[in-house]
């Protein structure tokens, strides 16, 4: 049975939506949505993860969209309001198993700076046994590469390892380098899913 968990950060232990903010930004929602598909993308926000620093993120999207630049640079200066706050639920099964022993480490794709924001902030963010952050290593899930980078940081085998995290791509991944895996989507039971696997989540 695996011995080790390994948790993704951003809907899984933290809410995170760019919505969050951009709701108060625009009065359109229609609006919103266009600007996030096409101006502020998935994609766009990820080589920030990836390690882009926000002003050359900043710079490309104004290059696109120059009427757009009190919106772009929102993103970065009210980063905060994107946050939902801790998954209460899933935080309490965290300290749980770190309560009772069970090694824990994160993967997790973020920008530097506002990782380490959000670590000062929640302290539980603070108690892993190691965590891989993607903008301080210039690598995003679902590379292969960031998972290996956890396990030969912290000599880990992925066959000990139970990998959650909330994308389908992230999940395949993994499983595809021998981690047992727990695709969390709303409404599972994450600690059921742990129990499963024989944690001592209870």
């Amino acid at each position: 049975m695996p011995t080790v968990a390994v948790f993704d950060v951003g809907n899984i232990l933290i809410r995170w939506d760019q919505r969050n903010l951009y709701q108060r930004i625009f009065a359109d929602r229609r609006q919103m949505e266009h600007f996030l598909a096409h101006v502020c993308t998935n994609a766009w926000n990820l080589e920030q993860d990836r390690g882009r620093s926000w002003a050359e993120g900043e710079a490309e999207a104004i290059a696109r969209h120059p009427e757009c630049e009190a919106e772009i640079r929102a993103f970065r200066a009210r980063w905060w309001e994107t946050v939902g706050g801790p998954i209460d639920a899933h935080v309490a099964l965290l300290q749980t198993l770190q309560a009772r022993g069970v090694p824990t480490y994160a993967i997790t794709n973020f920008a530097a700076d506002t990782f380490a924001e959000t670590c000062a902030r929640y302290p539980f963010m603070q108690n892993f046994h190691g965590v891989i952050c993607s903008g301080e290593e210039k690598v995003c899930k679902p590379d292969p590469a960031i998972y290996r980078l956890l396990l030969d940081r912290y000599s880990l085998s992925a066959n000990d390892c139970v990998f959650i995290d909330d994308s389908a791509a992230n999940i395949a991944a993994a499983e595809a380098l021998g981690f047992h895996t727990i695709h969390y989507t709303i409404g599972l039971d994450a600690k059921g899913a742990f129990r499963q696997f024989g944690f001592p989540v209870d």
